[in-house]
């Protein structure tokens, strides 16, 4: 059985989807990963454009209200920004619950390039700390990231 993972932000646009769509794609076959709002938006293109940079379609994700996954058994919950971490409802069983909190991408201003040099940092980190604290060593060394 696979062991959720809960990504929640405040919009559940950019930051939370880009993390449950590396999270499927570096370690799929044993996390479930989710992710959810405190108020969801609609997804961001530009989390689209970077995670298909990389490889990692995430175009057929949709953003999800927390209170959705409420009374759900979620083993991890990680908030990806100060907001969520705030406003985030209890989930009694949570084995581990953390915090990682990443500039949010959405918030760039400029040109397209300009905004996506933000989505493309931002997504970068997210990469890093999942494959730092969520995905075993044998993984990341099989990918050889």
């Amino acid at each position: 059985m696979k062991v959720k993972v809960l990504f929640l932000c405040t919009g559940n646009s950019a930051r939370s989807q880009m993390a449950e769509g590396y999270l499927r794609h570096a370690a799929g076959d044993q996390f479930e990963a989710l992710s959810a709002g405190i108020e969801p938006k609609g997804l961001n293109p530009l989390a689209v454009e970077a995670m298909q940079e990389i490889g990692i379609d995430i175009s057929h994700q949709r953003p999800k209200d927390v209170v959705s996954l409420l009374g759900q058994h979620i083993p991890y919950v990680v908030t990806v920004c100060d907001n969520a971490r705030e406003h985030c409802p209890i989930f009694p069983r949570t084995y581990k619950f953390l915090h990682w909190s990443f500039e949010d991408p959405a918030a760039a201003q400029g040109s397209h390039e300009e905004k996506m040099a933000v989505f493309r940092r931002v997504r970068d980190e997210i990469a890093h700390r999942i494959d730092a604290e969520l995905v075993p060593r044998q993984e990341t060394q099989r990918s050889g990231t």
